[in-house]
Parts: C-alpha cells; sequence; structure tokens
C-alpha cells in the first residue's frame, strides 16, 4: 500500500511538473527587449515594443531582432490571437537612424534589406487573427500594423511617414504596399509624397482604422475583439487569417525587395548630396 501511495505522489507530482514546463512562457518571449511579450490562459498574446520600458524608438537593433521574434510568433501554435502595440501611450515615434550606419555602403544596406523583407513578410505570415492596437504616434513603420486584420486606435492616435519621403528617401519597405491595400493607391501616393500627420478619424474615414475608441483604451478594446474571436474554432480562426492575409501577403512578397533595393540607392543618394553640401 505504501508503495502504491509513493507511485501515486511521484506521479502526480511529475504530472505537475509537465503542466509547468507546458505553460512556461517560449524562450523567444525575452531574446529582444524591444518586445514585451506577454500571453494570458487563453492564448491571447500582447506584444509591447518598447525602449526601457517605454515608449519605443525604432533602432537598427530592434531592426534586426524583429526578424526572428516575429518568426517565432507566427510559428507558435498556443498563440491564439496577436496583438501589437506600443508601451507608454506611443505606438512608435521615432526612429534613431545613426544606429544603422552608412546606409551609403552596399554591406550595411544589404543587411537592411534583407531584415526589412523578412521582417514585413514574417508578420503578414502569423496564421492566427491579429490586431494593432494604437495610441498616440504611429509615424514609423505602420505598414506592421497595416499587416494586422483590425486596427483600434485611440482617439488621440495620428498617423504618419515620417522616415521616408519627408527625410529624402524611397517609401520601399512595404508601407506604400500596405497602404495601399488599406486605403488606396491614390491616396497612399499623395500621403506618402506630401507627408504630414493625419488624426485617427481620418485614418478610419481613409480604411486604414477600423475603430476609434477612447484614448488609453485601444489595447482593451483589442482583447475584447479577441474574446469574441476565440468563441469561433481555431481551425476557423486560423483559416480565415490565412485567408484575409494571402493577397495582401503576395504583394508584399513582390514588392518589398524591390521597393527596399530602390530605397537604398536614394539612401546612397542622399548621404552623397549630404556629403556634397559640407564641403
Amino acid at each position: 500500500m505504501n508503495t502504491l501511495r509513493t507511485l501515486s505522489a511521484a506521479i502526480a507530482v511529475a504530472a505537475s511538473m509537465s503542466n509547468l514546463a507546458y505553460a512556461a512562457d517560449p524562450a523567444y518571449f525575452t531574446q529582444t527587449d524591444k518586445l514585451r511579450m506577454t500571453r494570458d490562459a487563453q492564448g491571447v498574446l500582447l506584444v509591447e515594443m518598447n525602449t526601457n520600458g517605454g515608449p519605443f524608438t525604432f533602432t537598427a537593433k530592434a531592426h534586426d531582432a524583429f526578424v526572428d521574434a516575429f518568426y517565432h510568433i507566427s510559428r507558435d501554435r498556443d498563440n491564439k490571437i496577436v496583438i501589437l502595440t506600443g508601451k507608454g501611450g506611443q505606438w512608435m515615434g521615432g526612429i534613431d537612424f545613426a544606429s544603422f550606419g552608412d546606409v551609403s555602403d552596399p554591406d550595411v544596406w544589404s543587411k537592411v534589406h534583407d531584415e526589412g523583407t523578412q521582417i514585413v513578410e514574417n508578420v503578414a505570415n502569423i496564421r492566427v487573427p491579429m490586431i494593432c492596437a494604437v495610441e498616440g504616434k504611429a509615424w514609423v513603420h505602420t505598414e506592421y500594423c497595416a499587416v494586422a486584420n483590425v486596427v483600434v486606435a485611440g482617439a488621440g492616435a495620428t498617423f504618419h511617414d515620417a522616415p521616408h519621403f519627408a527625410g529624402g528617401i524611397v517609401p520601399g519597405d512595404g508601407i506604400f504596399t500596405t497602404w495601399s491595400y488599406r486605403m488606396g493607391p491614390t491616396r497612399a501616393e499623395a500621403l506618402l509624397l506630401d507627408p504630414q500627420p493625419f488624426t485617427a478619424a481620418q485614418a478610419k474615414q481613409y480604411g486604414l482604422v477600423s475603430e476609434v475608441v477612447g484614448d488609453g483604451q485601444a489595447v482593451a478594446r483589442a482583447r475584447e475583439l479577441a474574446a469574441r474571436y476565440l468563441t469561433k474554432p481555431e481551425v476557423t480562426r486560423r483559416n480565415t487569417r490565412t485567408y484575409f492575409i494571402a493577397p495582401l501577403k503576395l504583394a508584399l512578397v513582390q514588392q518589398t525587395g524591390y521597393g527596399l533595393s530602390l530605397e537604398g540607392a536614394s539612401a546612397a543618394a542622399l548621404v552623397k548630396s549630404m556629403k556634397a553640401a559640407k564641403q
């Protein structure tokens, strides 16, 4: 009898350890400090872009880290819904250009080109419903947001493409592709050639934003939507995302590599002109 009890206790402990191992966060959750990832018991993954726990500034280090991060997110079947947002009341407001080094160097740009192509493809490869929750400034890399199925924005959020034509380079990293898909090419061209911030209400009118909520409520609303999606069978959720994203994914695969090549040439020309102006 004692032997039986000991064996039962050992089995119970082993089962408990197995459950703990299953419930533990996967290693990729902490591979980069640029993305804070938390997943609830229902499998809703909240991905918060951040710099030292506050508003996120995009850097070359983040550009590198995002490739693997979104790849792992896309292939983890324990992720049932993905919500992408930013910490500190900002989605993504700025970029550290200097961190990328000399972008007129072909070796430097080759890395930027490959990472930029892989990031948008890996985000598009997420095979569960994806929601982008926007607060504050969404002024950099809004193509990541536009690849989501639904974009929820706080009323005070603003959208912009600050780094490209405004700074003297081609918007070739997927932003033209995604903005064209969501808002139409005529509007996308006009907004990208004359880059100025536009409001959440305008973004909804244009078709980029799905709904506008009170400031600070974007993530809460995203969680409400996620809970509704979770009432449907998992295969239905996954296949619906797969079906909906297919035409945009195809456009990104066809256009982003070419666009980033053109952007690289324009970056080299910009650096050349800046050096000439200093002489």
